[in-house]
């Protein structure tokens, strides 16, 4: 079943993105019907994040994030069989000069998990050699795909959560850039309770550790899909002054706050189906328990 959906995807990205990004629109419509379990994630997540909105508000938006998530998995057979031509055409890069202004030096480019994320990340990797994390999948097929498509157009560095930062930091001091996923819940290990959208929420302090160890400049790059197929664009913004500061519960919610902020300007687009809360302080019970 799993080789004849790939067989599937395969076809599918010979089409236009302006045809292929409707179907995958639909596809994400089917895995809202389907899916019932990640339903109820984003709508508790959605819940927490934005208490101000109505039930129907929600709704609606958590409905704009399937759609939204439909199309990027799609659209990621562009990035394991097209060309690079291709591939330059429908990603654009906006604010490069924030990237180029530290050239020279090791470098995190802070990438948060928006459904766009592996199109602007594989599309950088076209431009430069980058290290990045990734999660071992479970289906074998699967993850030798996934590591295909960050890693075709050129030598990149794929480190599994497993191995740990050693040799990201290696990687960095031989002069590549770290493509950083920084907001995902993996537990109260390495990480502090820093707020996000007001919630405590289990957060990785790698970010100011790394920068500290290896004299790195942080520049966060955010890809945004853009409706109608129109393709998708990886924006730099300009490299964060005084980081890291010192103290790592600030230095951390720094970073979540940048996040929130792109958040509220594309809210459909954060990856609302990760159970971003599942971690809690001693005594506050589980938000996703039924």
């Amino acid at each position: 079943m799993i080789r004849l959906g790939i067989f599937v995807f395969w076809l599918l990205h010979f089409l236009p993105l302006p045809i292929l990004a409707p179907i995958g629109r639909g596809m994400g419509m089917l895995l809202y019907r389907l899916g019932r379990e990640r339903r109820r994630v984003a709508r508790i997540n959605l819940r927490l994040c934005f208490p101000g909105m109505t039930d129907a508000q929600r709704e609606q938006l958590v409905r704009a994030h399937f759609r939204a998530f439909g199309q990027s998995l799609l659209d990621r057979g562009i990035l394991l069989w097209s060309s690079e031509k291709r591939l330059r055409r429908l990603v654009s890069i906006e604010g490069l000069e924030h990237w180029q202004a530290v050239q020279g030096q090791p470098v995190i480019c802070l990438a948060p998990h928006f459904v766009g994320l592996d199109m602007g990340g594989v599309r950088l990797s076209a431009d430069h050699p980058m290290v990045s994390m990734y999660s071992r999948q479970k289906n074998r097929a699967i993850d030798e795909l996934l590591l295909h498509a960050r890693t075709r157009f050129n030598p990149c560095v794929m480190v599994s959560r497993q191995e740990g930062l050693k040799p990201v930091i290696k990687s960095m001091k031989r002069g590549l850039p770290f493509y950083y996923l920084p907001d995902m819940d993996f537990g109260a290990r390495d990480a502090e309770f820093v707020p996000f959208f007001g919630v405590p929420a289990a957060t990785v302090t790698a970010l100011p550790r790394l920068a500290r160890l290896t004299g790195a400049v942080v520049v966060p790059v955010v890809t945004r899909q853009l409706p109608g197929g129109r393709g998708y664009v990886a924006r730099f913004y300009p490299a964060w002054d005084s980081y890291p500061s010192g103290g790592s519960h600030a230095d951390t919610r720094r970073m979540n706050q940048f996040i929130e902020e792109r958040v509220k300007e594309m809210p459909e687009q954060y990856y609302w189906l990760h159970k971003r809360f599942k971690t809690r302080p001693p005594g506050e019970g589980n938000f996703y328990a039924r």
